[in-house]
């Protein structure tokens, strides 16, 4: 390169597919936020599952085009932040724990602040952590457990004033969740774009029909399922070690 050539300069951007969709789950978040406040809380958790989904194609669709990021990162941290540990919290707040008085704010102030200590966590265990299992329950799945709950009491004729403490409990509980030490399985490692077998593509097809003849219902059981398996498989860890132990000869 001839000396007196200017090195080139290195250009400046962000990708635009994998943000798209970061977003899109962002902006729904914040439509749940907006729903709820009119009394639409139907649609606050039908926007916050459509946020679960869209956050579900961003980071592997980043993968599948190696646009990955650090921006690509920290966006998507801040968009989870408010589509799952900000907008949850106020739609249980107006749907049902505004009845308690401080109680109710301080149930949902506990979620939104546990979805900030387990986003955080998450982000500074990055590439030292166990990539097959997450520490603490995930923010989208605690999400879930909050919206399709109240979906399904709507969709029941349940008002929320009705179950204001049991409303507190699951949404105190579900942020517990998040900042505890229970291990979860990730997922990560199925590999969806290779060969799998005949049999998977069958469960998967009866999972999605399953889902459809009550998507509040199987969707909220499925999520509250997740939640339980943490502390279950620990409490079963737990037992086998100690059963071990005991059946150890003495030294």
């Amino acid at each position: 390169m001839d000396e007196n050539q200017a090195p080139r300069k290195t250009r400046r951007g962000i990708y635009l597919l994998p943000n798209l969709f970061t977003t899109a789950a962002l902006f729904a978040g914040f439509y749940a936020v907006l729903s709820a406040t009119q009394g639409r809380f139907e649609a606050a958790a039908i926007a916050i599952l459509s946020a679960q989904i869209l956050d579900g194609f961003d980071g592997r669709i980043a993968r599948l085009t190696n646009t990955q990021s650090a921006f690509g990162a920290e966006y998507d941290s801040l968009s989870d932040m408010v589509a799952f540990g900000v907008a949850p919290a106020l739609v249980a707040y107006h749907w049902a724990l505004g009845e308690l008085g401080k109680v109710g704010w301080l149930a949902a102030f506990i979620f939104t602040a546990a979805a900030a200590l387990r986003l955080a966590r998450f982000n500074t265990q990055v590439g030292t952590s166990d990539k097959r299992y997450f520490q603490g329950l995930a923010s989208p799945p605690a999400a879930a457990i909050i919206a399709m709950g109240i979906w399904t009491a709507h969709d029941l004729g349940i008002e929320g004033q009705d179950v204001s403490w049991l409303a507190a409990f699951v949404t105190a509980g579900a942020g517990l969740l998040m900042v505890s030490n229970f291990r979860y399985l990730s997922f990560k490692q199925f590999n969806l774009q290779g060969r799998v077998p005949f049999l998977l593509a069958v469960v998967v097809m009866l999972g999605f029909a399953v889902v459809y003849l009550y998507p509040p219902l199987v969707l909220f059981l499925m999520a509250l399922t997740y939640a339980i398996s943490g502390p279950a498989w620990t409490l079963f860890r737990l037992r086998r070690n100690r059963v071990h132990r005991r059946r150890e000869p003495a030294a």
